[in-house]
This record gives structure tokens, C-alpha cells and sequence, in this order.
């Protein structure tokens, strides 16, 4: 189950990245998800390293770091992502 929870806090979190973040990013679906779930960890990492990964109430400081880490993730893979889909189309051509 704790996979099934993992997917839908990537989507969720991969999906308000990409809504934040200015412009188009041209990442699929599933690697929107894949990000997400990054995100959700390095952000859950950073919580742990600062002291606040369990605190009493609902974690805001942790769940704004995952979609930190979320926002970051899908920066570096859109533009990753582009640069490889940009030099296949070159090369096609």
C-alpha cells in the first residue's frame, strides 16, 4: 500500500511543481510522477537533516520542502528532458 500512497503523493506533488513553476515543461506524465516522488523524498530528507520530520500536528514545514524538492527535480528533468528529445529530433532530420 505505502507504493500506492507513494505514486498519488508524486502526481499530486509532480503536478503543483509543474503548475508553480513559470512556462511549459514537456515531461510526460509519468515522469511528472517520477519527480514528484523525488521530490518527496528530498524534501522528507531535508526535514530530517533540520530537525522538523516529525512534529505534533500536520508536518507543513515537511510538506513544503517535498514540494521544494518537487519544484527542483522537475527543473533539472525538464531540462534534461528537453535537451535529449531536441538533439533525437536533430539528429532524425
Amino acid at each position: 500500500m505505502s507504493w500506492v500512497w507513494a505514486i498519488i503523493v508524486g502526481l499530486v506533488l509532480g503536478v503543483l511543481a509543474k503548475a508553480i513553476i513559470p512556462g511549459k515543461q514537456r515531461i510526460p506524465l509519468w515522469l511528472t510522477i517520477l519527480c514528484g516522488i523525488l521530490g518527496s523524498f528530498l524534501g522528507n530528507a531535508v526535514a530530517g537533516w533540520i530537525g522538523v520530520r516529525h512534529t505534533s500536528g500536520i508536518d507543513w514545514i515537511r510538506h513544503v520542502l517535498q514540494l521544494a524538492g518537487a519544484i527542483l527535480v522537475v527543473l533539472a528533468v525538464d531540462g534534461l528532458w528537453s535537451t535529449r528529445r531536441g538533439a533525437r529530433s536533430r539528429s532524425t532530420r
